[in-house]
C-alpha cells in the first residue's frame, strides 16, 4: 500500500533588493522543452515537469532544473538522483528524486522523502513522503521558497538497512 503525506511551509523569509534568489533561473531551455514534450507524460531521469507524476503533484509545466544533480548511494551503489527545479511562471521550487532502475530491479520497497531545504528556516518545505513504494519518479509539493537559499533534499529509507540514505543538491541563493 502506498501512502502520501504533504507538509507545506507557511512562513516566508523576506530578503532585501539586490539579493540573489534561490529560485531565479532562466526556465527550461528550448532543448529541455523539446525533450519534455517528446517524453509526453512519461517520467525521465532528467525530470519532466509534464509527466503524469509531476502533473499529479502540481508541478508547473515550465519548471527547469537549477543547481547540481546529486546522488543517493547505498554503500558504493548509486540508487537515486536528486535535483531541484524552479518554475518562473509559478515562482515555486520543487525537489525531485529519480530512483535508478538498477535499484528498482532488486524488488525492494522503500520510503521516499523529497522536498526543498530552506536554510533560513532549517526546514524541509513542500515535503512529500511516500511509504512502502517501488515507484521511480517523485516530486515534492510546490515550495514557496524562491526568495530563500535552498537545496533539493531526498531521502530513501530501506527496510532492514541500518540508516536512511540521503543527499542535498547545491545551495542556491
Amino acid at each position: 500500500m502506498t501512502l502520501v503525506a504533504t507538509v507545506a511551509g507557511a512562513t516566508m523569509s523576506l530578503l532585501g533588493t539586490g539579493v540573489a534568489s534561490a529560485g531565479v533561473g532562466p526556465g527550461a531551455t528550448p532543448q529541455q522543452r523539446t525533450a519534455n514534450a517528446a517524453a509526453g507524460t512519461a517520467g525521465t531521469e532528467a525530470g519532466n515537469p509534464l509527466s503524469a507524476v509531476a502533473t499529479a503533484a502540481g508541478v508547473c509545466a515550465d519548471a527547469a532544473q537549477i543547481g547540481t544533480t546529486e546522488y543517493i548511494y547505498r554503500d558504493t551503489e548509486t540508487i537515486a538522483s536528486v535535483k531541484q527545479f524552479y518554475s518562473p511562471s509559478c515562482d515555486k521550487n520543487y525537489g525531485y528524486v529519480w530512483a535508478w532502475k538498477s535499484f528498482l530491479d532488486q524488488n525492494v520497497n522503500f520510503t521516499l522523502t523529497v522536498g526543498v531545504w530552506a536554510y533560513e528556516r532549517s526546514a524541509l518545505v513542500g515535503k512529500r513522503v511516500v511509504f512502502d513504494t517501488h515507484a521511480q519518479e517523485f516530486w515534492s509539493a510546490a515550495a514557496d521558497t524562491a526568495d530563500e537559499c535552498t537545496s533539493a533534499d531526498g531521502t530513501i529509507s530501506i527496510p532492514d538497512y541500518p540508516v536512511p540514505l540521503s543527499t542535498r543538491t547545491s545551495k542556491r541563493c
